[in-house]
């Protein structure tokens, strides 16, 4: 089965990892990323297996939830952040406001976003965030 393109959606032909331990926002997160365009999205319920699962899909963006079991995502981030050194890292999680920017910054961690935020904001910044990065990959 083939799936259009639409190529005025700003995602086109990019990953996305979402970890999360919540199947509901982990689906939430990955309609918004996909009805833009994203070709994949891949999800991951700790950060344990988010760091498996990035090293085989090799994604151009991670959001990583604050609050997992196994593996949170301040413990995955810097572990993510060695292996992928130019890729985004987003923190999406209830507890944003409470966690500094400078303790996620040390993380490896480039937004911080609170999972009271409409997702919306949360895949323009990918967007804003990505677009810096990659203007050399036109094809």
């Amino acid at each position: 089965m083939e799936v259009k393109v639409d190529l005025t959606k700003r995602g086109v032909g990019k990953t996305v990892l979402v970890v999360d331990d919540s199947p509901f926002v982990r689906k939430a997160l990955e309609n918004a990323f996909l009805s833009d365009g994203f070709k994949i999205c891949v999800e991951a319920e700790n950060g344990k297996e988010g760091i498996e699962v990035a090293q085989l899909c090799r994604p151009d963006l991670i959001v990583l939830d604050l609050s997992m079991p196994v593996m949170n995502g301040l413990e995955a981030a810097p572990i993510l952040r060695k292996l992928f050194p130019k890729i985004p890292i987003f923190l999406f999680s209830l507890y944003a406001d409470d966690l500094s920017q400078q303790v996620a910054s040390r993380a490896g961690v480039d937004f911080v976003m609170s999972k009271n935020e409409p997702v919306s904001k949360l895949v323009d910044k990918a967007h804003e965030v990505m677009g810096a990065s990659s203007h050399s990959s036109s094809s």
